[in-house]
């Protein structure tokens, strides 16, 4: 995967990474992140390998994988917004190449993770150092203690463990459609420990926009998909 930079952030700025999984948590987070925060593109990751599907978003194509920028916060944020599956080792190094020439103090990645269908979601958080994990703490984010952790962000955890200074935020879902209340628990949640000052009580409502677009964004990519498959196993005739 390829960083194509065109700004870069003041050093120590904070990096949160999303993308699509389970209950699409972090596409939904980082897109409201994007929005309400008011941030500007600075860069984006690029690979062949990714998916040829080009999204279309108020006249402009959307990288499948951008990089943006709020300088009040000293904030990063990476979206993906097209799937990267069998591609999340090459991710994973790419966001670790990105917190070094950043010169990032932390990388924060958030996920969906399956939870038992409570009313209101719960927030976990995992990091291997007891600095962030005091932090955790203090915010009133539970320890994960035991789960299973897939995608980008397992392959970052696996990758850089200890080489990075990197927390895991996750909300319970209990669905593969798009999630906005576990989203939303994603964004309180780093509110309340990174100290954005995010008001995160639209996002449900923006969320129900979001989500809708989305749906449909799915609805359409399975539609080309099968009708890809249509054309390439139709019988020549000649």
């Amino acid at each position: 995967m390829k960083l194509i930079l065109k700004g870069k952030p003041k050093p120590n700025c904070t990096i949160i990474e999303g993308v699509p999984g389970f209950g699409f948590v972090s596409t939904i987070a980082t897109e409201y992140l994007i929005d309400h925060l008011k941030t500007k593109q600075i860069g984006s990751i690029f690979s062949e390998e990714l998916s040829p599907l080009a999204i279309i978003h108020e006249g402009e194509v959307k990288d499948p994988i951008s990089i943006h920028y709020n300088a009040k916060y000293n904030l990063v944020i990476v979206q993906a917004v097209t799937a990267i599956t069998g591609l999340e080792w090459d991710l994973a190094e790419a966001l670790s190449e990105l917190y070094k020439k950043f010169k990032a103090k932390e990388i924060v990645s958030i996920e969906g993770i399956q939870g038992p269908g409570n009313k209101e979601p719960n927030a976990y958080a995992y990091t291997a150092l007891k600095k962030n994990e005091a932090a955790l703490k203090k915010a009133g984010i539970k320890k994960l203690e035991n789960g299973i952790i897939l995608g980008t962000s397992g392959a970052l955890m696996i990758k850089t463990n200890h080489s990075l200074n990197a927390t895991y935020l996750f909300a319970e879902t209990m669905t593969d459609l798009p999630d906005s209340k576990a989203a939303a628990k994603i964004i309180e949640s780093l509110d309340k420990y990174l100290g954005l000052k995010v008001d995160y009580t639209p996002l449900l409502k923006k969320a129900e926009v979001f989500e809708a677009k989305l749906k449909e964004l799915i609805k359409r990519t399975s539609e080309a998909s099968r009708e890809k498959v249509k054309r390439d196993t139709a019988p020549y005739v000649g």
